[in-house]
């Protein structure tokens, strides 16, 4: 028996020292990757000027006189980003809640795969269904000569967006005690009023975890916004304006790129691993804040 205890208290030792190991491992890629970008990204900032850099207008990096304002892409990157919370997240979340409390089993077992499904898919392959499918359709409904736009990004964001704030989600609900439920119930509540306002707040932390996950896809997507977009340095003045985003001006760019091109584009790698270090921090404090609440 003392031998079992003996080889029992090493095997959580070796376990301790493999988890502490691999979590140190973690945040030295993180701080490694800040420290590149840092490196990487900061001459461009300095010789370009940061006020021109992150106010300016035009992006003509190939041009006689180059021009490398970046205001356009990050004005880009944030209306689609909130254009695609606005539409996937209230989809994503009532969808969760009807998986998670109101579906039949059947209808269960088909809708999940189908949610496992549309989380496997590669960008690509969503950047090419809304090429062929979506672009076109929104020329031929709003009589435009093309349909590649920001409209275009906002709709495939939300639909890729969709998988990770529906399985967070339902994960959350599931996890609330189904004491909570019952409790509810036997008070008169009914079923509609337990979920949205006992099992719902219980699983605020999950369903907040879910949005962040959402967010953070919508933002660093590169592949199928670049296919949908029109990939055109615009001022996002319209939702039908062909435009470009922080990651796919990177994308579209970096594999010709010399000199004082390829540092500014390591530039616009740098703000955008920094805008979403702020908008994450940003959304952990509101939703820290309302969990409290």
């Amino acid at each position: 028996m003392f031998q079992a205890e003996k080889k029992f208290i090493n095997t959580e030792k070796i376990a301790y020292w493999v988890f502490l190991v691999l979590g140190v491992m973690n945040v030295g890629f993180v701080l490694m990757i800040c420290v590149y970008l840092l490196l990487a990204g900061s001459p461009a900032i300095v010789k370009i000027g940061p006020l021109d850099f992150l106010f300016g207008t035009q992006w003509a990096s190939t041009a006689a006189q180059p021009k490398f304002g970046i205001l356009p892409f990050i004005l880009t990157s944030v209306y689609g980003t909130i254009g695609a919370i606005i539409i996937g997240l209230p989809l994503g979340f009532f969808s969760a809640v009807y998986l998670a409390k109101m579906c039949p089993k059947k209808v269960r077992m088909v809708v999940e795969p189908v949610v496992d499904l549309l989380a496997g898919i590669p960008s690509v392959v969503y950047g090419f269904i809304g090429m062929l499918v979506l672009v076109p359709a929104i020329r031929e409904i709003f009589g435009l000569p093309d349909g590649s736009g920001l409209l275009a990004a906002i709709i495939v964001l939300a639909i890729m967006i969709l998988p990770s704030i529906i399985k967070v989600s339902v994960t959350a609900i599931e996890a609330v005690p189904e004491e909570y439920t019952l409790g509810s119930l036997a008070l008169g509540a009914n079923k509609v009023e337990t979920i949205f306002r006992v099992v719902v707040p219980a699983a605020r932390s999950g369903i907040s975890a879910a949005v962040v996950l959402g967010v953070g896809r919508a933002i660093g997507e590169a592949m199928a916004v670049m296919m949908v977009a029109g990939n055109a340095a615009n001022m996002p003045y319209s939702i039908f304006e062909s435009v470009r985003f922080l990651t796919t001006a990177v994308a579209s760019e970096m594999s010709y790129s010399s000199g004082l091109q390829r540092e500014a584009l390591f530039s616009i790698a740098l703000v955008l691993f920094a805008f979403i270090m702020i908008i994450n921090a940003i959304l952990n404090m509101l939703l820290k804040k309302g969990i409290k609440r």
